[in-house]
């Protein structure tokens, strides 16, 4: 019985052993990246360890945004160190941004490992508002969009261009040193017109492009009767 025992233990502690050996460890499962004003991508790796003595296959690696790529080599053998590469590009994005990469493995003790990449973007310019419009027939006075320079952000010039001839965007330093103003004006107000206004911020290191919008609404309808007049309340004649 003793000896039934003991072969018992020792079975449960092998097998224990052998699970433990075939984990793979995480440095960490979380990064958090501030990138440079200006910088295109940021990049964070997320390091590993095969401590088993069974190699480890990495099934996939798949991310929770278009925005973010990650890469790592297929497979993990015994005792080797890696990394999974995630590259996340910045492009218009400003503030906190939180993205997921999901790894999974042949692993038995953890098969799949949720990554977190938190990149936090320096604000380049504020624009107050990002949409300035004029409704049909007012008088086509220019309209102004403040762009405030984010802190720690020095700009040398910035530059504001219509998508559509019918406004004109010009920039002027505003009231105080770190803040422009960009004066949009419609040729007309007489007919829908809309516009992408392209606003483009002079760096020391890098660009960066922002965008707003400006339109002409379209006249009121004036062909439709109001619910409560007599040609609208008046009930369907029947057919002869």
């Amino acid at each position: 019985m003793h000896v039934t025992v003991k072969v018992l233990i020792v079975a449960v502690m092998f097998s224990s052993a052998s699970a433990a050996r075939s984990e793979l460890v995480w440095e960490k499962t979380e990064l958090e990246l501030h990138p440079a004003v200006g910088d295109e991508t940021a990049i964070g790796h997320f390091k590993y360890q095969n401590k088993g003595d069974k190699q480890i296959a990495i099934k996939s690696v798949t991310t929770s945004c278009g925005c973010t790529a990650a890469t790592a080599k297929q497979t993990a053998d015994p005792k080797e160190k890696g990394e999974v590469t995630a590259t996340f590009k910045i492009g218009d994005r400003t503030g906190l941004q939180q993205k997921t990469i999901n790894v999974v493995t042949d692993d038995p003790a953890h098969p799949t490992t949720a990554l977190m990449l938190k990149v936090t973007i320096p604000t380049v310019l504020e624009l107050q508002p990002t949409f300035v419009y004029w409704q049909s027939g007012e008088e086509p006075k220019p309209k102004t969009i403040i762009a405030k320079v984010g802190a720690g952000v020095a700009i040398k010039n910035l530059e504001a261009v219509s998508s559509h001839p019918d406004f004109t965007a010009k920039v002027e330093k505003g009231k105080t040193k770190d803040e422009f103003q960009i004066n949009i004006e419609p040729r007309q107000t007489t007919q829908a017109v809309a516009a992408t206004l392209t606003i483009k911020p002079t760096l020391e290191k890098g660009t960066k492009i922002l965008y707003a919008s400006a339109r002409v609404m379209p006249p009121a309808p004036t062909n439709v009767a109001p619910a409560n007049t007599p040609a609208a309340n008046t009930p369907a004649q029947p057919m002869p």
